[in-house]
């Protein structure tokens, strides 16, 4: 019986994983440490502002830090929102550009993953259902939503440095 188009990918992607696992993934004891310090933010595009500051701070209770003109573009805003850890999620808006709606493209956003505290994640399940929010569910611990302009944000219960259980730091 001859295997599938998918089934081939599958499998094709298997061994490819594997070899540049084989070739790039340096045991724990043999990475060196990063020469990053952390993520400082993330920026986004919003087409409303007011509508944004709603939803990541009331909704998704992302508290608002900042709210200042985007230096490269006048009347342009740059707000951001503590999303924990030190870690920010910024947005900039830009009145009087036609940017299109958000789009998934090679380069591009697919997604943001923002790590909360499991009971958190129940509350915010409940608040995102509550708000008309269309969520998909995946393995207990990840909800997927889109934004108000449609960016793809997950908000997963694992701890930082776990994905479904295995350790990806």
């Amino acid at each position: 019986m001859a295997i599938s188009v998918e089934e081939e990918r599958s499998r094709r992607s298997a061994t490819l994983r594997e070899e540049l696992r084989s070739r790039y993934l340096r045991p724990v004891d043999e990475r060196p440490a990063s020469s990053a310090r952390g993520l400082h933010h993330t920026a986004l595009v919003s087409s409303d502002v007011e509508r944004t500051v709603r939803f990541y701070q009331d909704v998704l209770e992302f508290p608002l830090t900042e709210l200042i003109e985007n230096r490269d573009y006048p009347g342009s805003s740059h707000f951001f929102f503590d999303i924990g850890n030190g870690n920010l999620l910024a947005f900039f808006d830009f009145p009087g550009l036609d940017v299109g709606p958000y789009r998934e493209v090679l380069g591009g956003l697919h997604h943001i993953a923002i790590s909360v505290e499991p009971g958190r994640w129940e509350r915010l399940r409940t608040k995102l259902t509550d708000a008309g929010v269309e969520l998909v569910e995946h393995s207990e611990v990840s909800l997927y939503f889109r934004d108000p302009d449609g960016a793809r944000i997950e908000l997963i219960a694992d701890p930082l440095g776990e994905m479904y259980g295995n350790k990806v730091l």
